[in-house]
């Protein structure tokens, strides 16, 4: 497993983030997908944020990634999703008009944490800590 660290602690913090393109509309492609991954990784260094994966379908986009303990998500989510719909919508007219000029992604996101080791295999640690 590896590990990051900073001054004051060891940690491993991995997490899984999805974000569906408004009305699920299907307009990605893979210009528009690479433009997205290159404004995500252009904002992850000011959020300690580290890119482990990028995959996108044509309505939504899936990225898994590394981040530190004071790492604030949803500050972070929420810069690149105005970031992202701001230049995608200035630089790929077609996305302009296919969303007519609405919002380019939903309000809401999915995220949630990934890795090992397990909440059994957490849980059954802590338990044999136990003093008796």
């Amino acid at each position: 497993m590896e590990l990051d660290s900073n001054n004051h602690s060891v940690f491993n913090l991995n997490y899984n983030l999805i974000l569906v393109i408004k009305y699920r509309k299907e307009i990605l492609t893979d210009d528009i997908s690479n433009r997205l991954q290159q404004i995500f990784e252009y904002i992850m260094p000011k959020y300690n944020i580290n890119l482990q994966a990028w995959a996108y379908n044509k309505d939504h986009i899936n990225i898994s990634f590394r981040a530190h303990p004071n790492t604030e998500l949803s500050k972070f989510i929420n810069a690149y999703k105005s970031a992202s719909s701001r230049l995608i919508k200035k630089e790929f007219p077609q996305v302009k008009e296919s969303i007519c000029q609405d919002s380019f992604w939903t309000r809401n996101y999915f995220l949630f944490t990934t890795g090992s080791p397990n909440i059994q295999v957490i849980n059954n640690y802590i338990n044999s800590q136990q003093k008796h």
